[in-house]
């Protein structure tokens, strides 16, 4: 009986793991286009870390730590439907989309709570959740800090900045002659782009003044976007500077919050020579500082400027051969002494604590990994958390490390990613687990007790639903020179096809990215994503790291310096015949997909590669890098009178003429980021060279195809591959 039992449940195991889906791109865009469901949204802190808020569909709820309950504080709806929605208007269709403002806030005071809607502020109080409108205005306000002592409220409206009291709603206008030219406290498209600037505005601890940066952009050249779906062609003009033109004049300033005049701060030529990476208040208010770059990003000085006088003095330098990475904020010691960030001095992002007097600095944290954010920093104790890849260059790790260099401690013990939300004081924290096998979970922890309470479980219908393919870790060691005396390792992800079978030789392709700043091949989840359909339909499918990519330190990303495109091409080929080498990959049927940077490997592997690839669709490809805008550019490639002949052979345009493989191009007509004058310029050069190739147009406004047009893309990729390739 036992054993046909037995028989019995494996027959309806197999059964049931039978049932699942097939991944095509109907089941793929039905699951994309489903409502969304019904889980915790981000969560967001209270000041004294007793508790958390988040939404939960319509609800915004709180969550108590010590506790583990929760109770609803208001019904979003009805905050929703009391706004004033500001009239439709093309405005400035340029905003850049890394500018991001939270639509949950909590007062310094956590008696309440702003929310956001449509450009309205809104207070809750947090006691007894009755709320009332802070703003309705038929213009929308923007950015909204709380004041540190919680009586004012800030914002910007237009171009120019505001104060408004809490109690009475008395409105101050603190600047007057904003425009679309001259941004005070807003910034340009491309320093939130490309800087990781997100905010143009910072409350001075004591809450008697407002740093702010004015940003003139009149110097910036206008790129003549057009959109052409209307009766009448309209011209859509955005600010954007590109590889060598001149950059937004930026000027710090500070006002009274109560108005008056600006005392305005000498940061130099922010138009031709510098750029303002960082900005904010030492925590005693007395001083200003700014964190300032060279054009090229090569040099990096943290400024000191004294509030009241505006005298200022240079309390760090740092230089390097090639570029400086700007990570995170600095974040300054309560007694305003010194303050804690990263830095690559030594090959590596590590965490140093920085004397403000100007003396030499300690380092926290060693190792050849890359420190990716500052957790929480605990000042009573003397001690900093922070995530680190030190353990595992693929994977994320919460560890724990006194001010003075000691007792180095790691928290997570889970392998894998970890993200974490720490509640202020460093006493707990949210969790957000992953790994290539196990979608995203997310658990509180208190950090004295190691107690654990499950916030979010994982998602797994996915799993439940379809054949998803786990990616398979593969590594591999690379000449790390053209003599090839040293080796480098690199890493990849393989998704094989359903009932793979390895005495067979299948089709591959080789999904890429490989620039600056990008890090595809990870120890998280991924999820339903269009590579899973590839592989369903019988290609592998190949994804890795080259040198140029985060996350393995600076030594590994400098090959790419003045000349973008030349080491990824060899890296990349590398991984290729390494696979080959396997014994399962079709030599003769070797494609290649990528988006952005990815859309300029793609052709870059496709013209100088073409005894490996034989297919290639590139989507919004950077095809010249003197097109591509002027921070990012120049950070990598010099500036072009410069480096001239690094521009002239890293152009994809110039290289035309070598097409021998099949080719497919997708791009939006008004992509901001990757202006579609890179695909005119690619395709007329290949016009003039008597080439063939297909191609998809969108008339969407921005860096990538969404909506219905994305399914049509979707399918117009997959047609393009099974044509080329042969899959079937």
């Amino acid at each position: 009986m036992r054993s046909a039992f037995l028989i019995t449940f494996v027959v309806c195991a197999g059964a049931l793991v039978a049932q699942k889906r097939p991944i095509t791109l109907d089941a793929y865009e039905q699951w994309r286009s489903r409502p969304p469901a019904a889980v915790p949204g981000e969560p967001v802190w209270a000041p004294d870390g007793q508790s958390f808020a988040y939404r939960l569909g319509d609800d915004l709820i709180l969550y108590d730590v010590a506790s583990h309950t929760t109770r609803t504080l208001v019904h979003l709806s009805e905050m929703n439907a009391s706004i004033e929605v500001p009239p439709s208007t093309d405005g400035d269709p340029w905003e850049n989309r890394n500018i991001f403002s939270r639509q949950f806030t909590w007062s310094p005071r956590g008696d309440r709570i702003l929310y956001v809607s449509s450009g309205d502020l809104l207070l809750v109080d947090v006691k007894t959740g009755k709320w009332r409108n802070l703003t309705k205005s038929p213009v929308a306000e923007a950015d909204p800090k709380f004041s540190p002592d919680g009586l004012h409220m800030a914002f910007r409206r237009g171009w120019d900045l505001y104060t408004i009291t809490l109690a009475g709603g008395k409105e101050t206008r603190l600047t007057s002659n904003g425009s679309d030219v001259i941004r005070n406290a807003g910034l340009d498209w491309v320093y939130p782009e490309e800087i990781g600037l997100t905010t143009a505005y910072w409350w001075s601890p004591d809450s008697r003044s407002i740093l702010y940066l004015q940003f003139n952009l009149a110097g910036e050249p206008q790129y003549p976007h057009a959109a052409l779906l209307g009766e009448k062609a309209v011209s859509q003009l955005q600010r954007y500077p590109q590889a060598g033109d001149p950059n937004a004049l930026v000027r710090p300033g500070i006002v009274a919050a109560t108005g008056g005049a600006t005392k305005w701060l000498g940061v130099g030529d922010t138009a031709s020579r510098d750029l303002v990476a960082r900005a904010g208040w030492t925590p005693d208010s007395r001083h200003v500082w700014i964190a300032r770059t060279n054009r090229v990003q090569s040099q990096l000085a943290m400024l000191l400027f004294d509030a009241a006088s505006g005298s200022s003095k240079t309390i760090y330098r740092e230089t390097s051969p090639d570029w400086i990475n700007i990570t995170g904020d600095p974040q300054f010691l309560p007694d305003s002494s010194g303050y804690l960030w990263t830095s690559e001095k030594d090959g590596f992002a590590n965490l140093f604590l920085f004397p403000i007097d100007g003396s030499k600095s300690k380092q926290i944290s060693e190792g050849a990994r890359k420190i990716s954010s500052i957790s929480c920093f605990d000042f009573p104790r003397r001690q900093v958390y922070y995530v680190s890849s030190e353990s595992d260059p693929l994977g994320r790790q919460l560890y724990r490390a006194n001010l003075d260099g000691t007792g180095k401690v790691r928290i997570t013990e889970t392998e894998g990613t970890h993200r974490i939300s720490m509640a202020p004081g460093c006493r707990s924290y949210l969790d957000t687990h992953s790994s290539r096998t196990s979608p995203p979970e997310t658990t509180l922890r208190i950090v004295e007790s190691q107690q654990m309470t499950t916030f979010r479980p994982p998602n797994r219908a996915v799993l439940d639903e379809f054949e998803l393919q786990t990616p398979e870790l593969i590594s591999f060691d690379a000449a790390a020179d053209n003599a090839g005396k040293s080796k480098v390792t690199l890493y990849g992800h393989l998704l094989k096809p359903p009932g793979f079978d390895p005495s067979r030789k299948y089709p591959l392709l080789v999904d890429v990215y490989g620039g600056p700043h990008g890090q595809s091949v990870r120890d998280a989840w991924t999820g339903l994503t269009f590579d899973q359909i590839l592989a369903a339909r019988g290609y592998l499918v190949w994804e890795m790291d080259n040198r140029g990519t985060a996350g393995r330190g600076h030594a590994f990303e400098v090959p790419v310096f003045h000349n973008l495109g030349k080491i990824e091409l060899e890296d990349q080929r590398a991984g290729v015949e390494h696979l080959i080498s396997l014994g399962f990959v079709d030599p003769a049927r070797i494609g290649v997909h990528g988006w952005s940077y990815g859309g300029f490997m793609a052709l870059n592997l496709l013209l100088n590669a073409p005894d490996l690839f034989h297919a290639a669709f590139a989507g919004a490809p950077v095809t010249d890098w003197r097109n591509y805008d002027s921070i990012y550019t120049e950070r990598y490639m010099g500036l072009p009178s410069e480096n001239e002949a690094g521009y002239r052979d890293t152009s994809i345009v110039a290289q035309a003429s070598k097409l021998t493989g099949r080719l497919m191009i997708a791009h939006n007509i008004e992509d901001d980021n990757v202006l579609f004058q890179n695909t005119l310029q690619l395709t007329n050069a290949l016009q003039s060279a008597g080439k063939q190739f297909e191609m998809q147009v969108y008339a969407g406004r921005g860096h990538s195809v969404t909506g219905p047009a994305a399914r049509q893309m979707d399918a117009a990729m997959v047609d393009f591959f099974d044509r080329a390739l042969a899959a079937h």
